[in-house]
């Protein structure tokens, strides 16, 4: 993967904000590499305090479990001087490594063939026969379980070995036999089976196949959810966004049917969507399509994933709160609403998601203190503190200037709606522009974005709409979370009943025993 391009940081040290050390836990190996050649790209223009040495060092731990040898040593000299002797070890697992893959190569050849073979794959597939079971029982493929188990492991030491274009293709036909997919039905062909003598009638009234969310596979078990973790990873390492999306709802999907079915303890279940939590920033904050943010948004908001943030993962929020603040006018552009209701309502669950959260960087204490304090003069020194959090952060570099851009128009907005009317030039200041550019801005700001304001040339002043909400977001806003506090009130009142009836139960043996000590 290819890491972004630095920009000039301000003068304060991006050290301090780096989240680079507290992701790692949850990333896969090999996905830190991009972030440590981000790392690297900050020391070079003077961004952060790093050792460019202690990376370099960092990188080489990182690879010793890998296959990655000629890296390795790449590193290694990197470390120790280009002249330093590669370690005896070093040149020994590289032999080991080139051993280990003819081996593998050899023992998933048949398997590798015939996934390679499309005419003689189509026909199995045709045939409900494209699975384990049944090409280990056909001796005339020569295809058994045991070359199979080899195919699947070879994929692996392929991942390791960092070609994970190749690795993921393998991943990607190793869960073709656990799959039921559609079949594709052409009007000409004929009825007269297939060679194997397993053919499918047209004449079923209904089609059975697998989870479309999930590569179509019939059913997962641990096994094969680790399957799905590696295809997700390989996507992610060969930048293929759009699969990588799609693999991410695999492993969602399959992560939620295994607490379902109880085949995750509950503690596995968080953990593992813990890690999702990680390794879909790769994959959200690389969405060309412009749906990406929002997706993050519903996924971290959701009631078991924000457990996950408020219990293991609390610094995923500052990667929440930049998602919010920058699709947050899109929402409520894509609710079709002028009040920006759908705005608010991001803000307001955000607000309530940092009050669960013991984190806080420039980028939360902005929104806090913009949101909850009003205190304009302090975040203005949180926004200013911004540019250095995102400049330094991997995932959000590429929104910095577009970041800024959303955040002048949230102080435009809280200010304004807390004035009504504000002058022109004081409005300026506040914005770091003159008069006349407020103003240019401000006309743009209102003809394309959703706020309810217009300018008063003659007095000079922007003055905001009332802001009237419609009786039916007014209904929706009151409504929305009314299941969620009739089932607290519900919890309450049979804990209320419970603590009555202990009560009761504790005075009825006081009593007793009182009457027995007269006695």
């Amino acid at each position: 993967m290819t890491a972004p391009t630095s920009s000039d940081a301000p003068s304060a040290d991006a050290a301090s904000y780096d989240l680079t050390p507290v992701l790692s836990p949850y990333l896969d190996r090999h996905m830190m590499f991009p972030l440590l050649e981000y790392i690297d790209s900050l020391i070079s223009n003077g961004s952060i305090s790093y050792s460019s040495l202690d990376v370099a060092q960092a990188r080489l731990e990182l690879l010793k479990p890998t296959h990655m040898v000629d890296y390795a040593m790449d590193i290694y000299r990197e470390v120790h001087g280009e002249d330093a002797a590669i370690p005896k070890e070093m040149e020994e697992q590289k032999a080991g490594v080139f051993a280990e893959l003819e081996r593998l190569k050899e023992g998933a050849a048949k398997f590798d063939e015939l996934c390679r073979n499309e005419e003689e794959r189509a026909k199995l597939v045709n045939s409900n026969q494209w699975n384990v079971q049944s090409i280990s029982s056909m001796t005339a493929l020569g295809v058994s379980a045991e070359a199979i188990d080899t195919y699947y492991k070879f994929a692996k030491f392929n991942f390791d070995c960092g070609d994970y274009q190749q690795s993921r293709d393998q991943l990607e036909n190793y869960l073709s036999l656990y799959a039921l997919p559609p079949k594709e039905r052409k009007e000409e062909e004929g009825g007269d089976g297939d060679e194997y003598g397993g053919g499918s009638s047209k004449n079923q009234e209904e089609e059975k196949t697998g989870n479309q969310n999930m590569y179509y596979l019939t059913s997962v078990d641990a096994s094969l959810l680790q399957v799905l973790w590696g295809k997700l990873s390989c996507e992610i390492l060969v930048e293929d966004w759009e699969e990588a999306s799609i693999a991410l709802i695999a492993v969602k999907t399959a992560i939620e049917q295994l607490a379902q079915t109880q085949k995750l303890t509950p503690l596995e279940a968080l953990q593992h969507r813990t890690w999702l939590l990680h390794w879909s920033l790769f994959v959200f904050w690389n969405d060309a399509s412009g749906k990406g943010l929002e997706s993050m948004v519903e996924l971290y908001m959701s009631e078991k994933y924000l457990q996950a943030v408020t219990t293991n993962a609390p610094h995923l929020l500052r990667y929440l709160t930049a998602a919010v603040l920058l699709c947050k006018r899109r929402a409520a552009k894509k609710a079709g609403s002028n009040s920006s209701a759908e705005g608010r309502r991001l803000l307001r669950d955000l607000v309530r998601v940092m009050n669960q959260c013991e984190y806080s960087d420039p980028i939360v204490e902005f929104v806090d203190k913009l949101s909850v304090k009003f205190d304009f003069e302090a975040a203005q020194s949180q926004l200013a503190m911004c540019e250095t959090v995102l400049s330094s952060d991997f995932f959000l570099c590429r929104q910095t200037a577009l970041f800024m851009e959303e955040a002048r128009v949230f102080v435009f907005e809280n200010y304004c709606r807390i004035h009504h009317k504000i002058d022109l030039s004081t409005l300026g200041e506040k914005l770091a522009m003159d008069r006349d550019r407020a103003e240019r801005w401000i006309v743009d700001l209102i003809r394309n974005a959703l706020l309810d304001a217009k300018i008063d040339s003659e007095a000079g002043c922007v003055v905001m709409g009332a802001g009237n909400t419609s009786v039916y977001e007014q209904v929706m806003e009151r409504t929305k979370e009314l299941t969620a506090r009739s089932g607290g009130l519900v919890v309450n009142l049979r804990g209320y009943q419970n603590d009555v009836r202990r009560e009761k139960a504790r005075k009825a043996r006081k009593a007793k025993e009182d009457m027995e000590a007269e006695y």
